[in-house]
């Protein structure tokens, strides 16, 4: 039996841990492909950056301090911690709850792969989690869903230990309905109570009690957050496909966690048939197909065949080949689906590929487009082709994620990023000073953002890494959440 690891041992191991995930040399494994793991570390640290609150001491992002630490109190409520979504310092309800489920299902599926980063994954999920359980349990009858004036936000340039804007605090409740994001918090409570079944049975516990009330909260009071909620918060991040898709998206996430059949029944009273061929933080209906098709495949649950179906028409509708695909595919070979932040359906269609793909192996299972052969091979690949394009196997040759491979944005639209840390630079930077010295400056942001994932090149491969170009220069939690998953998946797949 070998002996113990002496303390100056462990230490020099963390040490080259932390060097490793702050370089961005190290980025092609052995057998020619990108370096999975590598890329995993960096994307699961990308979440500390995005941290608002008290930061912990094991905080790894330290240009990076405290921020947002009175957010809530304009209700008399607690609202510190939770994720600035992207480049503001705004919080957003909506997506930061997609964020957590997309981080949680990583966790659930693919945190086997994960292997010494499960443990910060698990972090990630946590840091998201506590804030939306303070969000669903302050106020009975009450869901917070977004602190600060993003109008207001947006017309500054300043770090979030600066900033100074309004933090309005917005809400829904029985006389302001918002299924939508209720819907969508309960999965990410949901999903997360199962993260931390085994490790915290007592939190596991607090959030699953959690998602129940905010999913009947969801079912009970019907109805758009982005009509009600004031302060044009709902205009950023408004459910554009309603709010059916996550009552579905809670109710598959709620069977999961508590084996109830009587979320079995509410799935199939909604009805909801649409073909789509994307998955976001607004659309949620192809993720919850496929997260019910893993009962389907695995479990062998023959009632939820239907949902295996519409999973597969999302994928017929993805794939290359296929004769009834709806998705266009740049010359270098990236799924595009929009113009603005194109790599968050990217990253989501590759989670979805990857995951789908493994319950297809597990349960020998095998699908056709018309006449083109679907296998979990064909599926694997396609996920695999975009990872390795956002990765840098493209014809810019350049890495979209941050400080990962030879080269890689320098000029991402985040604030944090672009600014001096109050470590540098102590004395406040004010609303506007920061943009005439820092937001136009054609200098590279002085603080790395490892693990950012951009919006990404446009239609035409192209990509400008321009500071002001948010559509394609802004990272955000809901890219970067997925994108870990199935880098876990790749990294298990494709061993250095």
């Amino acid at each position: 039996m070998p002996s113990p690891p002496s303390s100056r041992a462990l230490v020099l191991a963390v040490v080259v841990v932390i060097v490793s995930l702050l370089s961005g040399c190290s980025h092609v494994a052995a057998g020619g492909h990108p370096d999975y793991a590598d890329a995993l570390g960096k994307a699961i640290l990308f979440f500390q950056g995005q941290r608002s609150g008290q930061l912990p001491p094991d905080q790894a992002v330290t240009w990076r301090s405290n921020s947002g630490l009175s957010d809530g109190s304009a209700a008399n409520v607690d609202l510190t911690g939770g994720y600035y979504d992207g480049g503001d310092n705004a919080k957003f309800g909506f997506p930061m709850a997609f964020s957590t489920t997309m981080l949680s299902w990583s966790v659930l599926e693919h945190g086997g792969k994960m292997r010494a980063r499960v443990g910060d994954a698990r972090a990630a999920v946590r840091w998201g989690a506590d804030y939306l359980l303070k969000a669903a349990t302050q106020t009975p009858g009450a869901l917070y869903v977004g602190v600060g004036d993003p109008d207001a936000d947006h017309r500054c340039w300043e770090r979030p230990e600066d900033m100074d804007t309004p933090r309005t605090v917005y809400a829904v409740s029985a006389s302001a309905p918002g299924s939508d994001v209720a819907g969508e918090t309960a999965a990410a409570l949901a999903a997360a109570s199962m993260v931390f079944k085994a490790a915290d049975r007592a939190y596991s516990r607090r959030l699953l009690a959690a998602a129940r009330d905010v999913m009947e909260f969801a079912v009970r009071n019907q109805g758009k957050y982005s009509d009600v909620v004031g302060g044009n918060i709902g205009a950023y991040y408004q459910s554009y496909s309603g709010y059916k898709d996550e009552l579905l998206w809670g109710s598959a996430w709620l069977l999961w966690a508590t084996k109830n059949s009587s979320y079995l029944g509410y799935l199939y009273s909604l009805g909801d048939s649409d073909s789509v061929d994307m998955f976001s933080w607004d659309n949620k209906l192809a993720g919850a197909r496929v997260l019910l098709s893993r009962r389907a495949l695995v479990n062998g649950d023959r009632t939820l065949e239907p949902f295996r179906q519409q999973a597969e028409d999302f994928f017929c509708r993805i794939l290359p080949g296929s004769p009834s695909s709806t998705t266009r595919y740049t010359a270098g070979g990236l799924m595009h689906k929009s113009g603005y932040a194109n790599l968050q359906y990217v990253a989501s269609a590759s989670f979805l590929l990857a995951t789908y793909a493994k319950y297809m192996a597990v349960s020998k299972h095998a699908f056709s487009c018309g006449s083109l052969a679907v296998t979990p091979r064909s599926l694997r690949a396609l996920a695999k082709k975009q990872v390795d394009y956002i990765l840098g196997a493209n014809p810019q040759g350049m890495s979209y994620m941050v400080n990962f491979g030879a080269r890689w944005p320098r000029r991402i639209h985040h604030r944090a990023s672009s600014l001096p840390s109050v470590a540098s630079h102590p004395a406040h930077i004010g609303c506007q000073e920061g943009f005439q010295s820092y937001f136009y400056a054609g200098a590279a942001n002085p603080n790395v953002h490892t693990g950012a994932v951009v919006g990404g090149p446009d239609e035409n491969d192209a990509f400008p890494d321009d500071r002001g170009d948010y559509a394609r220069s802004e990272p955000t939690t809901y890219t970067n959440a997925p994108l870990v998953g199935c880098l876990a998946y790749l990294a298990g797949a494709y061993k250095s």
